[in-house]
């Protein structure tokens, strides 16, 4: 059975840094692919970072391009996203997600396991 956690959201002020934690459980967590979304109150829930099987290949929404980064330890079955020079329009609820090939994607669509969201809040 596979399940997806997400951790290390927080209030945070303009201009700080975070990193958000993604534990994924199941076998061959190596195998697949993994993705960062987030969901802002009134809004749909957008692309926001994806990292291949090995993390040899990352992709990132352009408003978070040169801010955030995507990595993985598969060692330990977890993913990050480092979050820096952080906005008040970064501001949502951030998920994980898994996906069920080793090529990573951008749609939701494209993802079949999910976390339960972790939220981030930037005051300016």
């Amino acid at each position: 059975q596979v399940q997806v956690v997400e951790s290390g959201g927080r209030s945070v002020q303009a201009g700080d840094s975070l990193r958000l934690s993604c534990a994924a459980s199941g076998l061959s967590f190596s195998n697949y692919a993994m993705g960062w979304f987030r969901q802002a109150p009134g809004k749909e829930r957008e692309f926001v970072a994806a990292a291949n099987w090995n993390g040899g290949h990352t992709a990132y929404a352009d408003s978070v391009k040169g801010r955030f980064t995507i990595s993985r330890d598969n060692a330990k079955n977890t993913v990050y996203l480092q979050m820096n020079s952080l906005k008040p329009e970064d501001t949502a609820v951030y998920y994980c997600a898994r996906r069920s090939i080793g090529l990573l994607g951008r749609e939701r669509s494209e993802y079949n396991y999910w976390g339960q969201g972790t939220q981030v809040t930037v005051s300016s």
